[in-house]
Order: C-alpha cells, then sequence, then structure tokens
C-alpha cells in the first residue's frame, strides 16, 4: 500500500511540475557581442622642436605670444624682441589607429632661470586631429609666455603638458 501511494504521489507531483511552466509563458534567444582593440594612441616630442619665446627685453610686464600655425612670433606690453631674435612653435608626432580622431589638450608649464619663473600657456594648433591610413598625425604648439616685467637676465628652460587621447 505504501508503495502505490509514493507511485501515485510522486505521478502527482511530476504532473504538477510540468504543469507550472506551460509553453509560451517563456523564451530565451541568444544575443549578440563584439569587441575591438585598437592600436593604443602614442605622444612624441619632435627631437630638436622647441616652443622659443625668442631674446627679448622688458622695462615692465607684457607677453610674448607665438603662433602655433607657423611659429612667428609677437611682443606686447614693455616686452621688445632683440633684433635677429627668432621665435618658434613646438612639434608633436601622434600615432595609433588609422583613420581615427584625437583631441588635443595642452596644459600650463613655466620657465625658470633657477631664480625667476614665468608662465607658458601652451596653445595646439587644433583642439583635434585624425591620424591618416596609416596611423600618422602631427601638430604644432605655440603660446603665450607671461612676462611680469621683474624677471632677472639669464636663460629660462621649463616644460608644459601636451595630451592627447582617441574621441
Amino acid at each position: 500500500m505504501k508503495k502505490i501511494a509514493m507511485v501515485a504521489l510522486a505521478a502527482v507531483i511530476a504532473t504538477g511540475t510540468a504543469h507550472a511552466a506551460p509553453t509560451g509563458n517563456s523564451a530565451s534567444a541568444n544575443g549578440q557581442a563584439k569587441a575591438k582593440i585598437v592600436a593604443p594612441i602614442t605622444l612624441t616630442h619632435v627631437d630638436g622642436a622647441v616652443l622659443d619665446f625668442g631674446i627679448f627685453t622688458t622695462g615692465g610686464g607684457g607677453a610674448v605670444v607665438v603662433s602655433a600655425a607657423d611659429g612667428s612670433g609677437n611682443d606686447t606690453g614693455e616686452v621688445g624682441f632683440v633684433t635677429g631674435s627668432s621665435t618658434s612653435a613646438d612639434s608633436f608626432t601622434v600615432t595609433g589607429d588609422p583613420d581615427r580622431g584625437f583631441n588635443i589638450v595642452t596644459r600650463n608649464g613655466s620657465v625658470t632661470n633657477l631664480t625667476d619663473t614665468m608662465v607658458v600657456r601652451p596653445t595646439p594648433s587644433a583642439a583635434t586631429g585624425t591620424l591618416d591610413g596609416t596611423g600618422n598625425a602631427t601638430f604644432t604648439v605655440g603660446g603665450r609666455l607671461i612676462v611680469a616685467g621683474t624677471e632677472s637676465e639669464g636663460d629660462y628652460e621649463g616644460t608644459y603638458v601636451a595630451e592627447v587621447a582617441y574621441n
């Protein structure tokens, strides 16, 4: 008797389970996924290139502005270029995934003669660029050198930051 009751109970449970999820109450399908790895973007400073603000005198405040486009310089305020002084824009190369766009950002820096310091406000030749079909691009950086007019004579050197990122 116990065996018959157990078999009957098992049949009821099996039948009840089959009816718990009737056909049409659920469905499944596979979704799609993908990924693409591209070459990392790299930024290299061109050997020998420099953002050169030239040679000048100052009797007071002003600035020297160097064009990123052609490296030409202008003096403002009480800053005056010395005859024969020349200026130049800096230069960088970018490599990465061919035909991909990128953003260019520069951050302020400074130049110093170990006694006095002047602020450098760099400006890239463009805010964005596109790598060519071989994954290469170049850009230049000009900027503004802020001159208080109280700096001592001497050679000033320093740095600023240039950054690129895929867009």
